[in-house]
């Protein structure tokens, strides 16, 4: 359905090679229970050049359209389609920045929204698991070493004593 919405020009090639080029509309499709719509198709399409494209969520409902923009699409109307809802957005960023990446976010429903630029939690979970086993590990060697050391104490005082 979204897909026949659509009329392409010939198309634009997706920049990879220069911030600069690219231009990003990310963001999350929620449903009405507050979860992440998998697989729903989401059209982004600037409607003064007649691009535009077609991409599917994530199992989280997150998606990312990435387009070759110039200085000159600054202010380019934006159409953004996802579960029959649509957004008007304008092509934003600063033309003089050429090193930041370019990019907008557009969200459909709630619930579902979380930050795609932090590292996922298991990755934190993960990093305590570590530290607790080096603490671990240090902390034996530590215990062993004042064993040592009080054992060659006691020796050497027994030896004192003779």
């Amino acid at each position: 359905m979204l897909a026949a919405a659509l009329v392409f020009s010939p198309l634009i090639a997706v920049a990879t090679h220069e911030a600069d080029h690219r231009f990003t509309v990310e963001g999350f499709v929620c449903g009405p229970d507050g979860k992440g719509s998998a697989d729903a198709d989401v059209m982004v399409k600037d409607t003064k050049i007649s691009y535009g494209q077609v991409v599917k969520t994530d199992g989280n409902g997150y998606y990312k359209a990435t387009f070759h923009l110039h200085n000159d699409n600054l202010g380019d109307p934006l159409l953004v389609e996802a579960n029959g809802q649509q957004q008007e957005q304008k092509v934003q960023f600063d033309p003089k920045d050429l090193e930041s990446e370019r990019k907008i976010q557009v969200h459909f429903g709630q619930g579902c929204i979380r930050d795609v630029g932090g590292p996922p939690v298991w990755v934190y979970a993960g990093l305590g698991v570590g530290v607790l086993a080096v603490a671990g590990i240090i902390g034996k060697k530590m215990v062993r070493s004042w064993r040592k050391q009080g054992q060659k104490r006691g020796k050497s005082q027994g030896k004192r004593k003779k």
